[in-house]
């Protein structure tokens, strides 16, 4: 990918060519070096060689990343949400470190489970990097909150719990069309 994620404190420490994603952890979960932020952030890349998104949502953003990320190369609104409202401050302020704070819309949410969410779907692109249960769980959530023909980035997921996702997705009509693994995670996306 890239991207080259950093504290304040290496700001001056990105290489040449990348783009720099500033991201202060604070009190909130990620610092965007985990493996799954990594992949996720290939395979958006990947998929934004073929679409540009023009209403994408990051549900449980964390620190924000990914949607700051999206943001960046897009230049379009991103939604991003998680059930901590830590991190959703979070994310706000790394999006104004990033100078996409007008771009990231940000609220706190179980799930889609909020008023401006439900407003603004139906997505065209839902990136969700959290754990392969609430994942599972979401399936009818991401039919339901997706427009035709959408697609789905989903991380969070070990190697071993990679089916048990692709199967929930599948009894919801979604194909996998890429998958990534880097160490012991999976990225996969799919097409609904």
């Amino acid at each position: 990918a890239p991207f080259f994620v950093h504290g304040s404190h290496d700001r001056d420490a990105v290489p040449a060519g990348r783009i720099g994603l500033e991201i202060n952890a604070g009190e909130a979960f990620g610092t965007g070096h985990h493996e799954t932020t990594t992949g996720c952030l290939h395979m958006m890349v990947r998929h934004l060689k073929q679409l540009t998104p023009r209403n994408p949502a990051d549900i449980g953003c964390g620190t924000g990343v990914l949607a700051i990320a999206l943001a960046r190369l897009t230049r379009q609104p991103v939604l991003a949400s998680d059930i901590d409202p830590i991190a959703v401050r979070t994310t706000l302020a790394n999006a104004r470190a990033n100078r996409v704070g007008s771009l990231v819309n940000t609220v706190t949410a179980t799930g889609f489970a909020h008023n401006l969410i439900r407003q603004k779907a139906p997505f065209d692109l839902i990136l969700a990097n959290i754990l392969a249960d609430p994942l599972r769980r979401l399936a009818p959530d991401f039919r339901q909150h997706l427009n035709s023909g959408g697609y789905l980035i989903l991380s969070g997921l070990l190697k071993e719990q990679e089916k048990a996702v692709a199967t929930a997705m599948r009894l919801q009509g979604f194909f996998m069309i890429d998958r990534l693994t880097i160490g012991e995670w999976t990225t996969l996306r799919f097409q609904g």
